[in-house]
């Protein structure tokens, strides 16, 4: 059972003022192109917004290689065994949490293999617990509770990069053995914690002083967008450019894994969804025995051969 460190919420984790540090950080300053939006007309509002988003695609640019460290090292953790853990609050917490729920259905992944915490729990993915960010041993017991171990890739996920709960989360997992990470949009000189990586990007101050659901959330959801995506292309989920390992849970993905099969080969659409109940609805296993002549059997003991990768199969066969 781990030990709760009571935390100050007056307190930062740096054991400064939380007054004082609010003061300094590049999420909480004014942004001065938008200091007359209360005259603004709405033609004028999104004028601003828009130009502000703009520049957001920009600076999560900057942090390509670092990027590409984190899916490479992410992607050896899950090879592995282990998982893909997020833990965040508020909005950094429900960014994680919906990008966790997206993997099962688009790359066909078990749930456990990537998941979200949120501090607060899953009442605070409709509305705020007031707190519960505030101390780092809600952080550590989620990560206790959650079984994480040297395997896992534990991600941070926090706009001002201060956040109590994340702390606790990241300092328990490398206790653990863990590997670790830190998505945030301030300056990486304002982050005050050690990790494996960290995926800093400055992003300014927001068109509403402090509101860091606007720029800081769009910059981490791409880069949650790009992160996630790019572990399942590494790890086979994906050919070509398709997703070739969704399940079908529902009408709309039945239809996509049809349209799929049809896509990459030249079968009628009767044919596809022939196939594709032959293949117990495994699209790749469907592809591979068009493309290979084999039955259902030998293609999925190819892909496991291959660590599900079509790529791989089609390779060592020419």
């Amino acid at each position: 059972m781990v030990e709760r460190q009571k935390v100050s919420t007056n307190i930062a984790p740096d054991g400064r003022s939380l007054a004082d540090t609010l003061k300094e950080l590049a999420t909480e300053q004014r942004l001065q192109e938008s200091l007359h939006l209360d005259h603004a007309d709405a033609a004028e509002i999104v004028r601003i917004i828009n130009q502000e988003d703009a520049k957001v695609a920009y600076e999560v640019a900057k942090q390509q290689p670092q990027l590409a460290t984190l899916m490479e090292a992410t992607a050896t953790c899950l090879r592995g065994g282990g998982r893909l853990l997020y833990f965040g609050a508020g909005t950094s917490g429900r960014l994680g949490v919906l990008d966790a729920s997206e993997c099962p259905p688009t790359f066909g992944t078990e749930p456990a293999l990537v998941q979200g915490f949120i501090a607060g729990g899953r009442e605070a993915m409709f509305r705020a617990q007031e707190g519960a960010e505030d101390l780092e041993s809600n952080g550590q017991r989620d990560v206790m509770n959650a079984g994480v171990d040297q395997r896992d890739m534990i991600v941070g996920l926090a706009a001002s990069g201060r956040t109590p709960y994340v702390h606790g989360a990241l300092k328990q997992a490398r206790l653990l053995g863990a590997s670790t990470a830190l998505i945030c949009t301030v300056p990486a000189s304002q982050v005050v914690l050690s990790v494996d990586h960290l995926i800093a990007v400055p992003v300014g101050p927001e068109v509403l002083a402090g509101s860091t659901r606007m720029k800081s959330a769009t910059a981490q959801k791409m880069i949650l967008n790009i992160l996630s995506t790019g572990v399942m292309v590494l790890l086979g989920k994906v050919y070509e450019n398709v997703m070739v390992d969704l399940q079908l849970t529902n009408q709309k993905l039945h239809e996509r894994a049809k349209r799929t099969v049809q896509m990459l080969t030249d079968l009628s659409e009767e044919e596809a969804e022939k196939l594709l109940h032959q293949a117990g609805g495994h699209v790749k296993t469907a592809l591979l025995m068009e493309w290979t002549g084999s039955d259902e059997k030998t293609c999925k003991s190819m892909l496991e051969r291959n660590g599900g990768s079509i790529r791989k199969v089609l390779d060592q066969m020419h």
